[in-house]
């Protein structure tokens, strides 16, 4: 009866200390791409979340100038009853249906912008009387950073024609514009800019009758 004899061989130390180096070498290697793949990740979840900031904000304001509201109140100097919008060509304030936070009743919007910060929103309640004063009191909130910004007010002419206006004043017409024109011009880059175009479709007070001959003169 014959026996057989198995050799069993192990690994050498170079053998050994090869395919650790090897692996060493391979996980420096994953490492550093993984890293790289994480930079660029967050690098572009960075631009993805300004981008979505700024599509946010840009609908919001959409919205609310969509809701403008002709909102009356009594000018306790005057007595008079008069529409509360203010425009400029670099500041407005509107009352507006809409509100980010979806409170009943009506709410008064402020936009404008600070140099080499960007475009602020200021918000308060709109009741019976001028909500200036609760707009001024009121926290503004820094929602575009690095953008300034500009704004244009349609009106129809006496004789139908349709104008831009760079102001609106809605105490002396007695209405709203018909549409609001709003550009938000990077700092950095003129000619990055952010645009938003809406219609005013409440811009006519059911029982005060506009000031046709100031729409006229803008």
């Amino acid at each position: 009866m014959s026996c057989m004899r198995t050799i069993q061989r192990g690994f050498t130390l170079f053998e050994v200390m090869l395919s650790l180096a090897l692996t060493a070498m391979l996980l420096g290697l994953l490492s550093t791409g993984i890293f790289i793949v994480a930079e660029d990740w967050n690098r572009n979840s960075d631009v993805l979340d300004k981008d979505l900031d700024e599509a946010l904000a840009l609908l919001q304001i959409d919205r609310a100038l969509h809701g403008a509201f002709p909102h009356s109140f009594t000018n306790r100097e005057t007595l008079s009853r008069q529409i509360f919008f203010v425009g400029e060509d670099d500041y407005l304030s509107w009352v507006s249906t809409v509100s980010p936070q979806r409170t009943p009743g009506l709410t008064a919007w402020e936009l404008f912008s600070v140099e080499d910060e960007g475009v602020y929103l200021s918000l308060a309640p709109a009741y019976s009387d001028n909500p200036a004063q609760r707009l001024e009191d009121s926290k503004a909130s820094l929602i575009l950073p690095g953008y300034a910004v500009e704004f244009s007010y349609l009106y129809q002419e006496l004789d139908e024609a349709l104008q831009w206006a760079e102001s609106w004043d809605g105490a002396e017409s007695l209405s709203l514009p018909m549409a609001v024109y709003v550009r938000f011009t990077a700092f950095e880059d003129a000619e990055s800019s952010l645009e938003v175009l809406a219609r005013v479709r409440n811009n006519i007070h059911r029982s005060i009758r506009p000031n046709l001959e100031v729409q006229g003169d803008i």
